[in-house]
């Protein structure tokens, strides 16, 4: 029995090895031909541009062509489709933020896509913080000012997004929520319609970053009552934090993004992957473009990301529960 034990053994072992060696050379060989990264966001949005140089660095660091692909609309399902319609080896990437991760399961009866099945996020791209934007004549001088007067007028003050479910339009419902304030939400067909929209002084204000809302902030048509953070950003040291401002101690509103691969990729390849994204992310220009959008660096282990992505997903539920928002 022995010899026939050693023998189990030993096969045992070289077949653990050869697969450890098979993922290694799958890793070390990645990728053989061309990557794509599928985008929901619109050519030159702030997310898509930072996309766009990740994928110019990993071109240069893999030597194989990575393209961003934009598929923008309906909810980020036709990006979504497209991917999962992909190659499944690694070179075939999604482009995602924080509503398709965590809130969009809430806002649907029956999503396209499974969050937790379909998908392995690497890392977060960037934090993206969120500034309580007025008009520059607006009476508000405080965020305590329009929580003053949504309680005085309930339900007569607005606020505006892009669509129904974006983290704007549910950070503002958490927002009324913390506060015990009612405010009608008002959609624009896209960003730059929505902060003109507050510059001319038809919303009572809306959560922008400094990507969709800062040509505006620097043309002195836009004031930024507070970052809707627990801390002042380096690049508008005198905008004061929400709770400076008279608004709620822990509110607490950001924007993230990050690339995902499909769901059972060789564990080498994906990691490979987040280093080689991790070390785009590091570049020069990234860190220029970060500054002025207003963007901060995400770092995160995935362990430490997916524990971040379950607590938004709790949080956003929470937010939708109790607002009655629905997608269906």
């Amino acid at each position: 029995m022995k010899p026939l034990l050693k023998a189990a053994v030993a096969c045992t072992v070289t077949a653990l090895l050869a697969g450890a060696g098979h993922a290694q050379t799958a890793a070390v060989n990645f990728p053989t031909r061309q990557v794509r990264i599928t985008t929901p966001f619109p050519v030159g949005s702030g997310p898509e541009t930072v996309v766009r140089m990740v994928a110019q660095s990993l071109s240069k660091t893999w030597q194989k062509p990575v393209i961003v692909e934009n598929r923008p609309g309906a909810n980020g399902s036709i990006a979504i489709d497209a991917f999962r319609r992909g190659a499944a080896d690694g070179h075939d990437l999604i482009h995602l933020d924080n509503v398709h991760l965590s809130a969009y399961q809430f806002l649907f009866k029956k999503l396209p896509y499974d969050p937790q099945k379909d998908f392995e996020p690497l890392l977060p791209l960037f934090k993206a913080a969120f500034f309580f934007t007025v008009a520059t004549d607006s009476p508000y001088k405080a965020v305590g000012d329009l929580i003053a007067d949504a309680k005085a007028k309930s339900g007569a003050l607005n606020f505006g997004s892009w669509s129904v479910g974006n983290p704007v339009h549910l950070g503002s419902e958490l927002f009324a929520s913390m506060t015990g304030t009612k405010f009608e939400h008002v959609i624009y067909k896209e960003t730059s319609q929505l902060y003109t929209g507050v510059a001319n002084g038809e919303l009572a204000f809306a959560l922008g970053s400094s990507a969709t809302s800062g040509s505006l902030y620097r043309a002195g048509r836009l004031r930024y009552l507070a970052v809707a953070g627990p801390r002042r950003l380096a690049g508008f040291p005198d905008v004061p934090t929400v709770v400076e401002s008279g608004g709620p101690a822990d509110f607490d509103v950001t924007g993230w993004t990050t690339i995902a691969v499909p769901k059972g990729l060789d564990p080498a390849v994906a990691e490979k992957i987040r280093r080689d994204i991790e070390q785009a992310l590091a570049g020069p220009e990234v860190k220029e473009r970060f500054e002025a959008f207003g963007y901060e660096p995400f770092p995160a282990t995935r362990e430490q990301f997916a524990s971040f992505i379950q607590a938004e997903s709790s949080r956003f539920a929470d937010v939708i529960s109790k607002s009655g928002i629905s997608l269906d």
